[in-house]
């Protein structure tokens, strides 16, 4: 667990998921299965403020490292996050320099950032202030989501951002926002994925995306990604209790 900060910016392959099922058992299930951490999507989920931190704890029994997907730019949100004891942060939609910035201010305490000093959980409810202080710049994840066309044109900025630990791509928004959805857009959509990649890495940053399947993965870890979150609990869900009916259908034909 207090690794984790150090293999994503060393670089080291991790694949991780989304947790979206506002559950404490659906991350249980996801942390047992061999997952380097978990991502808990609070951006687009039916997940409420009191249930991150259930779902946190649960990732935590399990040693799994648990990061939260926030919902916007907000520095409460980012704090609350981080108050509930998760590891890291992923902010979406970051589309300038200065966004970057503000990412990382709000996950830092100061001198290096403006994060507000609480008695959370991540700080023993305030029996740990002075040890949770003294690592926590240390320890927290900073990345932030390239998703946008502004974002794109903007990413030599972005990756030059001090204390941004993780540029994630998110290729479903990334396409929209250029205008290349579908097969027909593929090949303009991965010529931006490259971009963000190869300037994340060109600037000494770690380089994340997301993979809806795992066949992509190899794909973007041979040009330097090396952080992915693949797939969500719920697209896992519904992908294998559809392949495991139609193998019972077969079964019955």
């Amino acid at each position: 667990m207090s690794e984790f900060r150090q293999k994503c910016i060393g670089r080291t392959n991790l694949v991780g998921s989304f947790a979206a099922i506002p559950h404490p058992v659906a991350v249980e299930v996801m942390a047992q299965s061999g997952l380097d951490f978990l991502c808990i999507d609070w951006e687009h989920a039916q997940i409420s403020r009191d249930m991150i931190e259930t779902m946190v704890r649960a990732a935590d029994v399990h040693r799994v490292p648990a990061m939260v997907r926030v919902p916007g730019h907000a520095p409460e949100a980012i704090q609350a996050a981080l108050d509930s004891g998760a590891q890291g942060v992923l902010v979406p939609r970051v589309s300038t320099a200065a966004q970057a910035q503000a990412a990382v201010k709000a996950s830092r305490y100061p001198p290096k950032g403006e994060r507000g000093v609480g008695p959370g959980r991540a700080a023993g409810y305030g029996y740990r202030i002075p040890e949770y202080l003294a690592g926590a710049n240390d320890r927290i994840v900073v990345a932030v989501q390239v998703e946008t066309a502004e974002g794109l044109a903007n990413i030599e900025a972005i990756t030059a951002v001090d204390g941004v630990d993780v540029v994630f791509v998110g290729p479903g928004d990334l396409s929209v926002s250029i205008d290349a959805v579908g097969p027909n857009g593929a090949g303009r959509l991965a010529d931006a994925i490259r971009t963000i990649i190869g300037a994340t890495v060109a600037h000494g940053r770690t380089s994340g995306i997301f993979c809806a399947s795992p066949q992509n993965v190899g794909r973007w870890a041979a040009i330097g990604a090396s952080f992915f979150v693949l797939a969500s609990d719920t697209m896992f869900l519904g992908a294998g209790t559809a392949a495991n009916c139609a193998a019972a259908r077969d079964e019955l034909a």
